[in-house]
């Protein structure tokens, strides 16, 4: 099968690299879709272990639409009872772009019915209703400049959500771009298991918690389930297989050197309950502390952290003085290598210092950006 997974934009490069790693070489990315080659197993695996995608979606067929009878027709045309029950429910999530069929929800209908016709005539119904009651299969579609292409969802309820983050707390990383932004510093548990990693602005516990998941080599998808599980096709042992093997991966022993600090007491309550939930409570140092007051002892440290930036939780001009303290604070932290992620602008005049990089991304719908500044390498001149 052809398999894609919706990438939010800035991590393309990031999830093929966490793909490579899986054992998938050849996963070429377009429109903020990565596709690949894969079957079942791979469904399930990907499911448990992929840590920034969004979703994995089965790609089921491509053709051009110009009218609802073209529509209507490319989407009877695909084998759905190879995929969908008698009793499947069946949500249609659908885009139109730059497209003449720019309806999206008259398109949708047009599409179910054409698959709830196919259904009836390959599965022998004749008039029989669809109840509709089994298991959830969400039907994709996306029309852009006229082609349509048709996609099934097998994971439900998105990848960043991981299952421990249950708390409500302000202005929250998604899980999978926590993820990736970690992947985008030099925090390597495996090449250099004593590096220690902090975030000074922690919140609800997040990029702690991601970090030591990548750490502990947890797998992010678990402790959860998936759409896919309860399709009636689908072998069970597929998603065993998956967990026996992530679960097989782990390396509990580890002593990985993780710190989230907050200044709000609440935050931090809230980050112990959810790496509890996750299991990894007693892998990272949690304290109420101000971030313009942090320091440590250990060279060679990562700091990630996504300070506020006065959309949400302060004004800007708070979350600027804010910012030149913290610019302060890493100065003070030479051997470090520092990475905020934010949507102040002019950051690195408030910060004191040009980023020796900058990446783009996109949170909650505002344009954002990964400034990364390099520290001082170790005298072997291995900075990994």
């Amino acid at each position: 099968m052809k398999l894609l997974i919706p990438v939010a934009a800035g991590l393309e490069q990031t999830v093929k690299r966490q793909l490579f790693k899986l054992g998938y070489e050849k996963a070429p990315a377009e429109n903020g879709r990565i596709e690949l080659d894969g079957d079942f197993f791979d469904v399930a695996r990907l499911n448990v272990f992929l840590r920034s995608g969004e979703r994995v979606c089965i790609k089921l067929g491509v053709f051009p639409a110009t009218t609802f009878d073209e529509l209507y027709e490319g989407f009877y045309a695909l084998p759905w009872e190879e995929y969908l029950a008698a009793d499947s429910k069946i949500l249609m999530d659908g885009k139109c772009v730059q497209s003449v069929l720019g309806a999206v929800k008259a398109s949708g209908g047009v599409a179910k019915k054409a698959i709830i016709r196919r259904l009836s005539d390959k599965l022998n119904m004749g008039r029989k209703t669809f109840s509709e009651s089994g298991a959830r299969s969400v039907v994709g579609f996306s029309i852009l400049k006229d082609e349509v292409t048709v996609t099934l969802d097998t994971t439900g309820e998105s990848l960043h959500k991981r299952g421990y983050r249950t708390l409500a707390y302000s202005a929250p990383l998604k899980e999978t771009l926590a993820a990736g932004l970690i992947d985008n510093t030099f925090y390597n548990p495996d090449a250099d298991e004593e590096k220690p990693f902090a975030d000074l602005f922690c919140g609800s516990g997040t990029l702690p918690i991601e970090a030591a998941l990548k750490a502990l080599h947890i797998a992010p998808g678990g402790r959860r389930s998936f759409d896919f599980e309860r399709w009636h096709f689908i072998d069970p042992t597929f998603i065993k297989r998956a967990r026996e093997e992530a679960k097989d991966g782990e390396l509990l022993s580890r002593k990985p050197q993780i710190y989230g600090g907050d200044i709000s007491e609440k935050a931090i309550s809230i980050a112990k309950y959810h790496a509890k939930a996750a299991g990894v409570d007693k892998y990272i140092t949690f304290r109420v502390a101000d971030a313009r007051k942090f320091a440590s002892s250990t060279p060679y440290g990562v700091l990630l952290s996504n300070p506020p930036y006065g959309e949400r939780l302060m004004e800007k001009t708070e979350a600027q003085e804010l910012m030149r303290a913290l610019g302060k604070t890493f100065r003070a932290l030479p051997e470090w290598n520092a990475y905020l992620f934010t949507a102040l602008e002019n950051f690195e005049r408030y910060f004191g210092k040009t980023a020796d990089k900058k990446k783009k991304f996109s949170n909650a719908n505002l344009p954002c950006g990964l400034y990364s500044y390099f520290g001082r390498p170790p005298k072997c001149n291995n900075t990994k």
